[in-house]
């Protein structure tokens, strides 16, 4: 079957118009297939909860590429709108709140665990010197868990705004866990993230970073009653996780927090 061009770009994926109503990602020939089939069997579970996400379909093998059919959902990304309409920042944002907050409602046992997750990709994040990596497992086993559903990567770039109301794509990280790491995860994101490709995020990164996340910050926390306060050992332990994921234009920035952080359990610099 001819693709054509791409309809958008990911980092681990490429999406495609499929058949009627169909969209396909598909992924890059890197990306593991036990992720792929985790993506697929999370989404169906993850669609049958009421969550606002797209109904899935069949895995495919395409010219030595895997990919997973998709409902294709009319709209741009909530990342888009505020590119398009940037006086709306702030009902965006609490928008944005909600979805992840009624997200954080549901209790499930199904998904990988969050904290196996996070503490798997500290090990193996590369930028860390030993003695941050250590000071962050450190940190990770003191904070609490939990059993709710986290998305793992819940940025205004997974959501799509359809004429029936926004809808969570990109579930391939998700867990049961703490909410408050999945808002960790959000807010290293929004405030220091680099640019996924091809997306517009430059006009947040200038001037929208900060309304967006204040305004996200204050409705997440007025829906969910846990404390402010508890959110900020979380930040480094997120972002030592992220720097498994070898954005190079963010190691600056994530390696300059961490130590930040935790140079006082470590004694050292790096």
């Amino acid at each position: 079957m001819e693709l054509g061009k791409p309809i958008a770009y990911g980092r681990t994926a490429e999406i495609y118009a499929w058949e009627e109503g169909q969209v396909l990602k598909l992924f890059h020939e890197w990306f593991p297939a036990s992720a792929i089939e985790y993506e697929a069997q999370v989404a169906k579970a993850v669609y049958a909860s009421g969550i606002p996400a797209p109904k899935p379909g069949e895995l495919i093998t395409l010219a030595g590429r895997q990919g997973l059919v998709y409902e294709r959902l009319d709209g741009i990304t909530m990342l888009h709108v505020f590119q398009k309409q940037p006086w709306r920042v702030t009902a965006l944002a609490q928008q944005f709140a909600e979805l992840q907050f009624e997200m954080h409602a549901i209790s499930t046992h199904e998904p990988n665990s969050q904290r196996e997750r996070l503490e798997h990709k500290i090990k193996e994040a590369k930028p860390l010197s030993e003695s941050l990596k250590q000071a962050a497992l450190q940190a990770l086993a003191a904070l609490p868990g939990g059993e709710q559903l986290c998305h793992g990567d819940f940025h205004p770039d997974n959501i799509i705004m359809t004429a029936k109301g926004p809808v969570v794509i990109d579930w391939i990280d998700v867990t049961s866990g703490h909410p408050l790491a999945d808002v960790a995860r959000s807010a290293v994101l929004i405030r220091f993230g680099a640019p996924p490709p091809a997306s517009p995020l430059g006009l947040l990164v200038r001037w929208g970073r900060s309304a967006f996340y204040n305004a996200y910050h204050r409705r997440y926390f007025e829906l969910s009653k846990l404390n402010p306060a508890d959110l900020e050992a979380w930040i480094p332990v997120v972002a030592a996780a992220r720097l498994n994921e070898g954005i190079l234009s963010e190691e600056k920035t994530f390696i300059s927090m961490i130590q930040k952080a935790f140079t006082p359990l470590t004694g050292a610099e790096s």
